[in-house]
């Protein structure tokens, strides 16, 4: 199950590249790619570089490291890197935007607890 979290001033990221923003406990990247907003993993799997240092081209996040190239979409890696990102869902309320995330294990344990 996903919780969703608001994300503040969506419209104002327009044109500041790649982002990290801190959402449910987690740092993710946010970017704009031609008026799509997307959210994903803030390091790449090879060799843990900071994907906000990194840049969008043809519908892919490249990384600042070794230009690994991961589909904004899907996550998925090009072929021969064998690897991906995790990709995080966003929806649009009206002019809103929020990004779900799936609460990791002790928050569902503890959660579940208190109810």
């Amino acid at each position: 199950m996903l919780q969703w979290y608001k994300i503040d001033d969506a419209q104002f990221l327009k044109d500041k590249g790649i982002i990290e923003h801190k959402v449910g406990g987690k740092t993710i990247c946010l970017t704009w790619f031609e008026d799509q907003l997307y959210a994903f993993s803030r390091k790449c799997p090879h060799a843990g570089a900071p994907l906000k240092n990194g840049w969008c081209e043809r519908g892919k996040v490249i990384c600042p490291f070794h230009r690994h190239e991961f589909d904004l979409v899907t996550g998925k890696g090009n072929p021969a890197q064998h690897d991906f990102i995790h990709i995080y869902p966003v929806k649009e309320e009206g002019s809103v935007y929020f990004v779900g995330i799936k609460p990791g294990f002790w928050r569902n344990f503890l959660g579940s607890k208190s109810n």
